[in-house]
């Protein structure tokens, strides 16, 4: 559901906190390696599946009709994920077990979004945990459509072993009915029913034949990626109200991402103002939004 970066210039940021170690990327501000005790958790990379490993989605989230979008009349070239994830962050602050970055907007950003805004996010490592906390700001004088969110990739099978037995858990509440997938990503009308059951879904590569699994206001905030033998990542989400799972059939990945918006819905074709799930951020306002991964090593 990601497209690759446009440019290869980047700075690697180590992080260690115990036997924990995480990397961060200046470009796109994106976690390219978390490690714990000898665990690797983040997926690698590979452009045969999947070329990215965790990036951060801003100004929109998923797809947009024919790539664009309408804002005050005019149509700009505000695609996929919208541009984070192909940008060079600045770094903030900086210790052994921290770092903040923060984007800013610019030229590139402002012919695609034509928004003042400034992006900060801090990652802190402890020896079980990886948080990300999101800070959004709006310095024009007008008020700003956002949508955030970050798109993890979890290796799978966790801690090695058998693929067999991987489950993802939900608070019982979260609905087993999810959105089809129109053409283009776009967001169909129509449901379909997956096999989650007492919150419950187990991991099989015909889960996403029909691309992502997509919970809108999900009532868990703790969903838990867990293998056989009662390893697991818990994620607990701060005011980011849509989860979704993505991989490809047969790929070594899991992503379980949290959102404030999503992709377009099928018959939706106004101004980004009037689209589904965009936040609107006043003159002068910021808001926040995190999560935190945990890693369990027994359940």
């Amino acid at each position: 559901m990601s497209r690759p970066d446009e440019s290869r210039q980047q700075t690697r940021l180590v992080l260690e906190s115990g036997s924990a170690r995480a990397a961060i990327s200046t470009l796109g501000a994106e976690p390219q390696d978390w490690r714990v005790a000898g665990n690797s958790l983040l997926w690698p990379g590979d452009s045969a599946w999947w070329p990215q490993q965790s990036p951060i989605l801003f100004p929109v989230v998923g797809w947009t009709r024919n790539a664009e979008m309408l804002i005050k009349g005019k149509r700009y070239p505000l695609g996929l994920h919208g541009f984070a994830s192909r940008q060079a962050f600045a770094v903030i602050r900086r210790s052994p077990e921290s770092v903040t970055l923060r984007l800013s907007d610019n030229a590139t950003t402002r012919a695609l979004y034509p928004f003042a805004f400034a992006l900060e996010v801090t990652y802190t490592l402890s020896p079980t945990t990886f948080t990300a906390r999101f800070t959004v700001e709006n310095p024009g004088a007008e008020p700003m459509p956002y949508a955030l969110g970050l798109h993890p990739g979890f290796v799978f099978p966790l801690a090695g072993g058998s693929h067999q037995g991987h489950e993802v858990v939900f608070d019982e509440r979260v609905s087993p009915n999810v959105p089809r997938i129109a053409p283009g990503g776009l967001i169909a009308r129509s449901s379909r029913r997956i096999p989650l059951e007492g919150g419950r879904l187990r991991l099989s590569p015909e889960l996403f034949s029909n691309d992502a699994l997509c919970f809108f206001d999900a009532a868990s905030t703790d969903v838990f990626y867990v293998n056989g033998r009662g390893q697991g990542i818990a994620v607990l989400v701060e005011d980011f109200p849509h989860i979704a799972l993505w991989t490809k059939p047969g790929a070594p990945f899991l992503c379980i991402e949290c959102w404030t918006g999503y992709s377009d819905p099928e018959d939706f074709d106004g101004e980004i103002f009037e689209k589904p799930s965009m936040r609107l951020l006043g003159a002068g306002a910021s808001a926040q939004h995190g999560v935190t991964y945990v890693w369990r090593s027994d359940s």
